[in-house]
């Protein structure tokens, strides 16, 4: 597997104050739990750095991975109600303050199933980031999965969403190695310019 950016160490936050506050911006991958955040990090990395796990919602912490230059910061996945209504309130909470309250640099890659397409969960985030004026591109994943005519169909519907308007969409398939370059060089490029 070919490493894309190096992992130099992984800081696993539960609590805010253990958010990594050396200055260093931030790429943070957004997405409802299963669209494949932890699959792209080890694509990203050439690694097995994340946990991959066949059950959604597995990830309740912040996990960022330090690159060195930023950090890749993996929020946990959100649409999925099989959380407790204690693990619910803490998942909000932490992500909430990390949204919301971080005065970090940084973008966000909006990951959404190509074959599904943006979800009302998928819809109420791109609100909130164009609303935030947040930078962002979308990792369209799964690529590999429908054939050419849904591919051609669900990347034209997603480019007519108003929210997308103008946003880049960058089809992604961590089996076939589809769109992990072209990530890399976005991330690199909206960093530089933060």
């Amino acid at each position: 597997m070919k490493k894309l950016f190096d992992v130099k160490r992984l800081v696993t936050a539960g609590t805010p104050a253990q958010f990594p506050r050396d200055g260093k911006p931030h790429a943070v991958l957004l997405g409802r739990s299963n669209v494949g955040k932890s699959s792209l990090v080890n694509a990203l990395t050439g690694s097995s750095a994340a946990r991959v796990s066949k059950k959604p919602g597995k990830t309740v912490t912040i996990n960022f991975y330090d690159t060195g230059d930023f950090y890749l910061a993996d929020l946990p996945g959100y649409g999925y109600a099989r959380r407790s209504a204690g693990q619910t309130k803490d998942f909000s909470s932490l992500t909430d303050t990390y949204m919301v309250r971080s005065k970090d640099r940084r973008i966000f890659i909006q990951l959404i199933d190509l074959l599904v397409g943006p979800t009302a969960d998928d819809m109420m985030m791109l609100d909130w980031l164009v609303s935030n004026g947040e930078s962002f591109f979308v990792a369209a994943t799964k690529s590999d999965k429908p054939n050419a005519g849904e591919r051609r169909a669900s990347l034209e519907k997603m480019a007519g969403e108003p929210l997308l308007s103008g946003i880049k969409i960058v089809p992604t398939s961590v089996k076939t190695g589809e769109g992990t370059e072209e990530i890399c060089k976005t991330v690199s490029a909206m960093l530089k310019s933060r």
